[in-house]
């Protein structure tokens, strides 16, 4: 019995050792990227990128991809992709930059601390993590509509947990078009102010509407949970 119980602490300590050592890759990776964004010419990268032609839509979303993982807010990111490539093209490579950041983030992220939250059982990160895997994707809707933290950030901590993930792609790219919508047109006008209007706002505010639905839903299931616990019990 001691045998088995030493065995299975080595395995756990060797675990939680490979983990520190992938989240340290994981950090030193992600602080390269940052530091690049912030070295880099991107001003005149953007006009070169720009000039690409047709190919502009593709670089400009794989940059921004980039951008995002290295932590850039997504909202300085899509008004830049509006005032690039205009309304339309901007929209659809701010969005495709937030799609490609958030399979990136996530697998990088289960790369480096999958199963750290189960691991910890009993803990406050365990119980988040199974608030998260039940919730499914209401959560990674109310996670993405509220401005929580940086967007690749929430990509990265989502890769911890369990959640599934084609719940967390949809989730996200749900959470991501009003925004892109709303931004990438003020990006736009910005360039030509013509083109800014009162609908540029709606979309901002279907994102409010439908995160305060979600907040409120939660908050109603939470309390159901609660008064029904001790009757379960």
């Amino acid at each position: 019995m001691t045998d088995t119980l030493n065995v299975d602490e080595q395995a756990k300590a060797g675990g939680w050792k490979r983990r520190a050592i992938r989240f340290t890759l994981l950090g030193l990776s992600v602080g390269a990227l940052a530091a690049g964004a912030a070295v880099l010419p991107l001003r005149e990268i953007g006009d070169a990128v720009v000039g690409l032609g047709p190919g502009a839509v593709v670089a400009v979303a794989v940059l921004g991809s980039l951008l995002l993982s290295a932590l850039v807010p997504r909202t300085l990111i899509t008004m830049t992709c509006g005032a690039l490539l205009g309304a339309t093209s901007g929209m659809a490579a701010a969005l495709a930059a937030a799609v490609i950041a958030a399979i990136a983030t996530y697998y990088a992220g289960r790369w480096a601390g999958r199963g750290a939250l189960q691991a910890r059982a009993g803990s406050r990160l365990a119980r988040l993590d199974g608030w998260l895997n039940r919730r499914g994707l209401a959560a990674v809707l109310l996670v993405r509509f509220l401005p929580l933290a940086p967007f690749g950030l929430v990509g990265y901590a989502y890769g911890t947990t369990s959640v599934c993930r084609k719940r967390y792609l949809l989730g996200t790219t749900i959470a991501a078009i009003p925004s892109t919508v709303t931004y990438a047109v003020i990006g736009a006008a910005v360039v030509a102010p013509g083109e800014m209007s009162m609908i540029t706002l709606v979309p901002a505010i279907f994102s409010f509407i439908l995160s305060t639905a979600i907040i409120l839903r939660w908050r109603h299931t939470a309390r159901r949970d609660a008064a029904l616990a001790p009757a379960t019990a």
